[in-house]
């Protein structure tokens, strides 16, 4: 620390006496390398040991650490007190019911990665003494990027569909969903595009993007967003080129 101060602004909600949450600030001194999760766990541990958050790694593995700062859904242990010239705001993430303080409830974002099935379903059933299921590295490559995701819940928090429509799949059940599509031991595309092709599936989306800009894994789920949508028009007009069936006919 090299004894200056930073004002860091918490947004608090305490059901148990808040109406609605209130502004406290704090005085945090910093250094350089002073993340704002360390600014939180120095609030917690030194000025206010009331204050509630999450967090767990502080290295970006975990994505406990969600939140918004400065306006912007981030990492608190990727965010640094040195960026920001004044006061540092901040607030639970968007578009998630706070439980307290910083702390949102999050099982509505399990649900939806859960309704995705985010498993291999195979393509077809083997023996155990069949060996195991082979994946060349090319064949990895293609879903690698979109098997980074942390679940740290960032680009819900910027999707601005899911703000006005909290049903909506979202970019991180999307990006998972495709990455299992793309795996070549996957044999679960067709029940998944079923999700994709519904009311609340990939076109809810309005092509914004912000939730790439924010992933700090560079997952990039508004690319997965709109290959699905590319997947769901050709699932829509190839059903006109399918020809009918044979009608049975009278002997």
């Amino acid at each position: 620390m090299t004894g200056q101060t930073k004002t860091v602004a918490v947004l608090r909600y305490r059901p148990e006496q808040d109406e609605a949450p209130v502004w406290q600030e704090y005085q945090v001194p910093y250094g350089d390398d002073t993340s704002v999760l360390a600014a939180l766990n120095y609030i917690k541990d030194e000025l206010d040991g009331t204050l509630s958050f999450r967090w767990s790694c502080r290295q970006a593995i975990c994505g406990s650490c969600g939140m918004m700062i400065g306006g912007k859904p981030q990492l608190a242990c990727k965010a640094f007190l040195r960026d920001y010239p004044e006061r540092v705001t901040v607030e639970a993430l968007a578009h998630f019911p706070i439980e307290r303080d910083l702390v949102v409830v999050m099982d509505g974002f399990i649900d939806k990665l859960q309704k995705v099935k985010p498993y291999l379903i195979p393509r077809e059933m083997r023996a155990l003494e069949d060996g195991e299921y082979l994946q060349t590295p090319e064949e990895m490559d293609l879903y690698a990027q979109f098997a980074g995701c942390i679940n740290c819940g960032l680009c819900y928090a910027a999707c601005p569909q899911v703000g006005l429509n909290p049903d909506f799949l979202g970019p991180g059940a999307i990006a998972l969903l495709h990455r299992y599509n793309l795996d070549s031991r996957d044999g679960g595309q067709a029940e998944r595009m079923e999700m994709i092709n519904a009311e609340l599936g990939v076109f809810n989306c309005t092509a914004v993007g912000y939730c790439s800009e924010v992933c700090p894994k560079m997952v990039d789920p508004a690319n997965a967003v709109n290959v699905n949508k590319m997947n769901s028009a050709r699932d829509y007009f190839f059903r006109f080129l399918r020809p009918a069936p044979k009608q049975g006919g009278c002997r």
